[in-house]
C-alpha cells in the first residue's frame, strides 16, 4: 500500500485559521508548513478561516513550497472563509474561480467568471431556470466566502463551507445555496469533467452518521423517516450514490453524480464522527456527527486507495478528513502517474520535466496580492548575510550591502525611517556618554556656543553623527534642551556634584518612605548642612515635599510649618455614636470575600459551574453539573465513567465555607 501511494488531500474545518495552534501538535513550530508536513498532505482545503483581507499575514500567504487561493467573505468580520492549499512540488492548478455561481470577479477584472471565454472559464455554471427557486440573487449566495474553485488538468475541486442549520431566518439561504450547488456539480459532470467535492457540508447524511439522530426527531416532533427527508438531507442523498431518499427523486435529481469516499472504505463503521459540540464537551465520549466529506465522481472513485477521520488530531471542534490517490490512475483510457495529470507539464512518466514558477501562478493566487506580491517570507529574507572580511568595519560593510542588487535585479535604497532610526540610537548614545562623563563648572551667563565647547565629546565622529540634521527641527530643539538644562541641575562645583546629588535622592526617597514622615516634626538644621536639603511645605493649597534651588537659600525652620506637640487625648467610648462588633464585621467581609465552597457530583468531584443561555425565565441563571463528558449515548449516566444526572442551581447550594466565630 505504501508503494502505490500518491497525492494526499484533506478537508478541515479549522474554526478560525490559528486556531489550531494552541494545540498539540502544532504549538510548537506554529507554522503552516509544519501543519502540512503533520498532516502529510499535498492539498489542503480550510473551512471558516474567519478572517478578512486585511488580517492576512506572511505567514498565511507566503508558506515556502506552498500556494493559496483564498475566499473570504465580503462584509461580515470574523465569519465563514475558504481557503485551498496546494503543494507547488507535485500539483499546480491551471483555472481557479472564488464562488459557486460564477457571479464574482478575478482581482483586477471586472469580468464575472462565467462571461470570460470559454478557455480561460471552468464552466457548469447554474443557469437562471436552475436558480428560480430561490429568491436570492447569486451575488447574495457568493458574498459570504463559502466556496473556492480549482482546475486541475483531471478533475475540478470544489472546496465549500455549507451554512449551517441554526435557526429558520438562516433556511432560505442555506436552501438557495445548496441548490446552486447541486446545479453546478450535475452541469460539470454532465460537461464531461470529474470533480471532487471536499468540505465540511454541515448535513448528516443518515441514522449511521451522528450519535442524536433519535434525540434531534424527538425535540423536533418528528419521526426518522421525516428527519431524514428534510430540505437539506433529501438534497444530499440525491448527490450520492447509495443516499438515503424516502419517495420519488426529486425532478432532474434522478442520478446520483457523487461517490462517498471515506463511507466507501468503511461501509458499516458506526462512530465515525468528523464534528463534536465543545460546550457540552462531546468530543471524549465521542458523541458527535459526520459532517465533513471528500466525495468525488462516479468514474474516478477507483483512484483512491484510502480514506479515513483523523479524530486524534485536535485544534477544532472538527478534525481533518483525508482521501488518498493512488500512485497510477485511469485516465482517458490509459494508465497515468497522477503526478502527470496535476499539472501543466510538470511531470511526465511521473518523472519531473520542470520546476514550478511563479509563471504557474493564477490570478486568484494570493501571492500576487499587492502587499504579497514578489516577496519572500521573513524568515528567508534573513537567512543568508553576508560575513564581514576581515578588517572591515560594520559601516562599511553596511555601504557596500546597500549597493547590492536584489534577486529581481532591483538596487536597495535606504529607507528614510531605517536612517532616523539610526540617527536616533546614534544620538542617545552619545548623550549617554556625556551624562557619564564629569561635569565642568559652567557660568550660569555663558552662552550656548561656549557651554557647548566645554562639554568633553567622546569622538569627533560620535559628535558628527549625534548632531542633528538642520532640516529635523525636533531634534535639535530637543538636543539643545538636555544640554542647556544640564548647569541649572550643577550649581555647586564639580567635585561634590555627584556626592550632592546622590545624598539628595537618598533624602527625597526617605523623605517619601511613609505617609508620617510629612507629619513629623524636623530636627534643627545643623550649620554647614547641606542646604538642598528637602523641606516640608504644608500649606493647605499646596503639601509637596521638593528640593530647594541651590541658587536660593534655604528657608530656615521658622517658616515652615511644623506639627505641635498637644498632649493626646484619652479615648471614650461616650464620644462614639456608634461601636461596630469587630466580630460581626468579620464575619460579613467573611461571607462577602470568603472562598466558594463547589458541590460535588456522584463521582464525588468538583462540579462545573454554567450559565443559561435558554431564552425563557431562567435565562442568566447559573448552575452547577457533573465535569466528566457525555457518553457515547448522549445521556446522563447513573454509575458509569460518563455525566451523571448531578444539576444544582446555584442560588439553592452552600456558597461560603464555614465562617469562624472568632479571631
Amino acid at each position: 500500500m505504501a508503494g502505490q501511494r500518491g497525492l494526499q488531500i484533506t478537508t478541515w474545518n479549522v474554526n478560525g485559521i490559528r486556531n489550531p495552534f494552541g494545540h498539540q501538535p502544532w504549538r510548537q513550530d506554529r507554522t503552516f508548513a509544519a501543519m502540512f508536513k503533520i498532516l502529510e498532505a499535498d492539498i489542503v482545503v480550510m473551512q471558516e478561516t474567519k478572517i478578512q483581507r486585511k488580517d492576512l499575514q506572511d505567514d498565511m500567504v507566503l508558506v515556502p513550497g506552498w500556494d493559496v487561493y483564498f475566499s473570504l467573505p465580503k462584509h461580515k468580520k470574523g465569519y465563514s472563509g475558504v481557503a485551498i492549499y496546494t503543494r507547488n512540488e507535485v500539483c499546480a492548478p491551471i483555472r481557479a474561480e472564488e464562488g459557486i455561481t460564477g457571479i464574482l470577479t478575478a482581482p483586477n477584472s471586472s469580468t464575472s467568471f462565467y462571461n470570460l471565454p470559454k478557455d480561460q472559464q471552468i464552466g457548469g455554471y447554474p443557469t437562471v431556470s436552475q436558480l428560480s427557486g430561490c429568491s436570492l440573487d447569486a451575488a447574495t449566495l457568493d458574498s459570504e466566502g463559502r466556496c473556492v474553485i480549482l482546475e486541475f488538468p483531471a478533475f475540478v475541486l470544489i472546496g465549500v463551507y455549507c451554512p449551517a442549520n441554526r435557526d429558520e431566518t438562516r433556511d432560505e439561504f442555506r436552501i438557495g445555496f445548496l441548490n446552486a450547488l447541486d446545479a453546478r456539480l450535475r452541469n460539470l459532470t454532465t460537461a464531461g469533467k470529474k470533480v471532487i467535492l471536499t468540505g465540511d457540508m454541515n448535513i448528516i447524511r443518515e441514522e449511521i452518521d451522528t450519535a442524536k439522530a433519535e434525540e434531534q426527531a424527538r425535540k423536533q416532533g418528528i419521526t426518522l423517516e421525516q428527519y431524514i427527508s428534510t430540505p437539506a438531507r433529501r438534497l444530499f442523498n440525491q448527490l450520492l450514490v447509495g443516499g438515503k431518499v424516502i419517495g420519488e427523486p426529486d425532478e432532474g435529481r434522478e442520478v446520483p453524480v457523487l461517490w462517498d469516499i471515506c463511507r466507501g472504505f468503511h461501509p458499516n463503521r458506526r462512530g465515525m464522527f468528523t464534528c463534536w459540540e465543545q460546550k457540552i464537551n462531546a468530543r471524549p465520549g465521542n458523541f458527535g456527527s459526520r459532517i465533513d466529506y471528500v466525495l468525488c465522481s462516479i468514474d474516478c472513485k477507483e483512484w483512491f486507495c484510502d480514506s479515513n477521520i483523523q479524530e486524534g488530531l485536535m485544534g477544532s471542534d472538527h478534525c481533518p478528513v483525508y482521501a488518498t490517490f493512488k500512485e497510477k490512475v485511469e485516465f482517458e483510457g490509459k494508465e497515468v502517474n497522477i503526478t502527470d495529470i496535476m499539472s501543466a507539464g510538470m511531470f511526465k512518466d511521473g518523472v519531473r520535466q520542470r520546476d514550478w514558477c511563479p509563471k504557474d501562478l493564477l490570478p486568484l493566487s494570493a501571492k500576487l496580492i499587492p502587499e504579497f506580491d514578489r516577496r519572500r517570507s521573513i524568515r528567508d529574507m534573513f537567512t543568508k548575510k553576508p560575513s564581514l572580511v576581515k578588517g572591515e568595519s560594520s559601516l562599511e560593510s553596511k555601504s557596500q550591502d546597500d549597493s547590492l542588487p536584489f534577486s529581481n535585479g532591483e538596487s536597495a535604497v535606504p529607507n528614510e525611517d531605517v536612517i532616523d532610526a539610526i540617527e536616533g540610537t546614534q544620538t542617545l548614545k552619545v548623550e549617554v556618554a556625556l551624562d557619564a562623563q564629569p561635569s565642568p563648572k559652567i557660568d550660569p551667563q555663558a552662552t550656548e556656543s561656549s557651554i557647548i565647547s566645554n562639554i568633553p565629546l567622546v569622538s569627533a565622529d560620535s559628535q558628527a553623527r549625534s548632531m542633528p540634521s538642520p532640516v529635523k527641527a525636533p531634534a535639535k530643539r530637543s538636543t539643545e534642551s538636555s544640554i542647556t538644562a544640564r548647569p541649572q541641575k550643577r550649581g555647586k562645583s564639580t567635585s561634590n556634584s555627584k556626592s550632592t546629588s546622590t545624598a539628595g535622592k537618598g533624602q527625597a526617597g526617605k523623605a517619601q518612605s511613609s505617609l508620617m514622615g510629612f507629619f513629623k516634626p524636623k530636627p534643627a538644621q545643623l550649620d554647614g548642612a547641606d542646604d538642598s536639603q528637602a523641606t516640608v511645605d504644608v500649606e493647605p493649597d499646596n503639601v509637596s515635599v521638593a528640593a530647594s534651588d541651590r541658587s536660593t537659600p534655604a528657608p530656615s525652620m521658622s517658616d515652615s510649618v511644623s506639627v505641635s506637640d498637644s498632649p493626646t487625648r484619652a479615648f471614650s467610648f461616650a464620644d462614639q455614636k456608634s461601636v461596630i462588633d469587630p466580630i460581626v464585621a468579620k464575619e460579613s467581609w467573611s461571607k462577602l470575600l470568603g472562598k466558594r465552597v463547589v458541590p460535588r457530583c456522584e463521582h464525588n468531584e468538583p462540579c462545573i459551574s454554567y450559565v443559561t443561555k435558554k431564552p425563557g425565565v431562567n435565562c442568566g441563571r447559573s448552575f452547577y453539573m457533573c465535569p466528566r463528558p457525555l457518553g457515547p449515548s448522549g445521556q446522563k449516566e447513573r454509575n458509569s465513567q460518563w455525566r451523571c444526572g448531578t444539576f444544582i442551581w446555584s442560588s439553592d447550594c452552600r456558597y461560603w465555607g464555614e465562617i469562624p466565630s472568632h479571631f
